[in-house]
């Protein structure tokens, strides 16, 4: 692992570039309506300079309207590809029903296929966008389409349950507010505006009627918490290590996608079944959330200069590598991993994920058995108990759930973000468990995969643990550096998910994800246990009644840390 010096400069010139780049004189866009497999017609942009007679030809396929990514295809048509936009199945100006993810995958091959019949393309076909459009890459390269060489999936899956399940807690507000804004609406029909009402609702099986009309793709994710075979059709997981194609993955740290992108990066790097594909993945990894990739303000941090890249540049590098260039010479990947370190707000570069000169490192829980709020005495260092602490505990009431950020007028609950905002409000409220280390007189550096392993009860048959690991500055602004949550009845195995015993103590691991940060010196290290991050994540009624529960349970959640059972989190240090 090494401090990249020259990635600023790269950035700088890859923004000039796209200045001169951005302002082509004589780009054409021609519509055409491409028939996929069944008769559907797909409306289809193709971008194309007068200059231009045969080129290798760039693909996105996006549910969110063709014509928003004008600028961008018209961009890359400048740098001499062609540049081809599709409206999915059902949306804007294609014909046909949508149904989420259900026929990107045909869809996609179709696509591509007929991409290599026309006479303006030279047989090699890339594909790139974000979120649901990074999908459709996934969805269409697992189909092994004749002509595509690469893809550029950036924040996306490869498992759509693991990105809306985690550790058996389901993304709520986020599915549901996307459904109500992607499914059919009866005419006259409006969408509630009580979210409040909506996200609390029981059973979660009627989430989609209190949004104000059926959704029965909602309804059908929203009852299948288990990852069984109704998730086959987009589960993908197995089968990318068959695909032999160059892959850029970018995301940020605090994006709902972050553990699938960098773990489908890390598989494809470890394990693709071809050692020269292993050698052409790239990951991009920075400080944003799923709205702001590129950016250097992110909530209510500013990550500096250094954070801003320029997304479509780096996607445009890549294509000119391994698009514009045949097989033969595009070689291997120089940089394989360019990852952000928030707090000192540096690049860093690594050959692979989690980098190597880095240790996995205990910091354990301690209190007197009074951790809860922000004023208790509940600490953290890197030392096990050696008496009998005490036990902190804290009741998770399914009615007023801890809230995943602080509510403002200006951030109503539905516009609750993943983005770093002060936790300070939330740790106010008796129902968090807050330990906090002495301030460092050296800076801590940390970069990889962290995770808690704690010691648990509960008194009912489920309830859910929220851990966050937090950077407390010297001004006293406690920013969430990542998240993790584990449903207790899902604690050994997304398939079978079994009650907890009432009173009994399991030992628990809680997957925090993805992260590289330093904590400054006279910065102090936290760790917040709660019941509920909602409403991003739906409340535990503690029932273990699954989603056609309608009734709940306040519970009384306890946390372990004493010599027998050392809860603690666990991060990877510097050496």
């Amino acid at each position: 692992m090494k401090r990249s010096p020259v990635f600023s400069f790269c950035f700088l010139l890859l923004a000039v570039q796209s200045l001169m780049a951005a302002e082509p004189s004589q780009i054409t866009r021609e519509t055409i309506q491409v028939p996929m497999r069944d008769g559907v017609l797909l409306a289809t942009d193709v971008y194309r300079s007068p200059e231009v007679k045969r080129a290798p030809v760039l693909l996105m396929r996006t549910p969110y309207n063709k014509d928003r990514v004008k600028k961008v295809a018209e961009r890359f048509a400048a740098a001499g590809f062609i540049t081809v936009v599709q409206d999915c199945r059902g949306k804007f100006a294609s014909e046909g029903i949508f149904f989420p993810y259900d026929n990107e995958g045909q869809d996609g091959y179709d696509a591509v296929e007929w991409l290599g019949k026309q006479p303006w393309c030279n047989g090699r076909i890339g594909m790139w966008g974000s979120s649901y459009v990074g999908a459709t890459q996934w969805q269409a390269a697992a189909e092994q389409p004749p002509g595509l060489v690469t893809i550029a999936p950036t924040a996306t899956w490869s498992s759509f349950y693991r990105n809306l399940y985690l550790g058996g807690a389901v993304r709520l507000s986020l599915i549901a507010g996307w459904a109500a804004g992607n499914s059919a609406k009866p005419e006259g029909t409006t969408a509630s505006e009580d979210w409040q009402r909506t996200f609390l609702h029981l059973p979660l099986s009627e989430v989609d009627d209190q949004i104000g009309w059926s959704i029965p793709w909602l309804e059908g994710m929203l009852t299948h918490p288990r990852h069984d075979g109704y998730w086959n059709r987009v589960e993908l997981t197995d089968k990318i290590v068959d695909l032999k194609l160059p892959m850029q993955h970018i995301v940020g740290y605090y994006d709902f996608f972050s553990r699938e992108s960098v773990n489908n990066f890390m598989r494809m790097q470890q394990q693709a079944r071809d050692p020269k594909t292993r050698q052409r993945q790239q990951l991009i990894l920075g400080p944003w959330d799923h709205g702001s990739i590129g950016r250097a303000k992110v909530g209510e941090v500013d990550f500096g200069e250094h954070a801003v890249i320029d997304a479509a540049g780096e996607n445009l590098k890549w294509f000119e590598q391994f698009l514009k260039a045949d097989d033969a010479a595009a070689q291997v990947v120089d940089i394989p991993v360019k990852y952000f370190s928030m707090g000192d707000n540096i690049w860093q570069e690594a050959t692979t994920w989690p980098p190597h000169g880095f240790t996995a490192t205990p910091f354990y829980l301690h209190s007197n058995g009074k951790a809860n709020t922000g004023a208790s005495d509940g600490s953290l260092d890197l030392c096990p108990a050696t008496t009998a602490e005490a036990a902190d505990s804290f009741k998770a009431d399914p009615d007023d759930p801890a809230p995943a950020c602080p509510v403002t007028a200006a951030r109503p609950l539905k516009a609750a973000t993943w983005a770093p905002v002060d936790q300070r409000p939330i740790e106010t409220r008796d129902d968090v468990l807050v330990f906090t280390s002495e301030p460092y007189t050296e800076p801590l550096t940390f970069a990889g995969n962290a995770q808690a392993k704690l010691f648990v009860s509960a008194d009912t048959p489920d309830a859910d643990w929220v851990v966050k690991l937090i950077d407390v500055h010297p001004d006293g602004f406690s920013q969430n550096l990542t998240v993790g949550i584990l449903r207790g009845s899902f604690r050994n195995s997304e398939l079978e998910p079994t009650p907890l015993e009432p009173g009994k103590i399991y030992e628990i691991t809680v997957d925090l994800g993805p992260i590289a940060a330093q904590i400054g010196k006279g910065h102090r290290l936290r760790v917040d246990i709660c019941g509920a991050y909602f409403p991003l994540f739906d409340r535990n009624p503690n029932t273990a009644e699954g989603p056609f529960g309608k009734d709940s349970k306040v519970s009384t959640e306890r946390v372990y840390h004493d010599a027998s059972r050392p809860s603690r989190i666990i991060l990877p240090c510097q050496n």
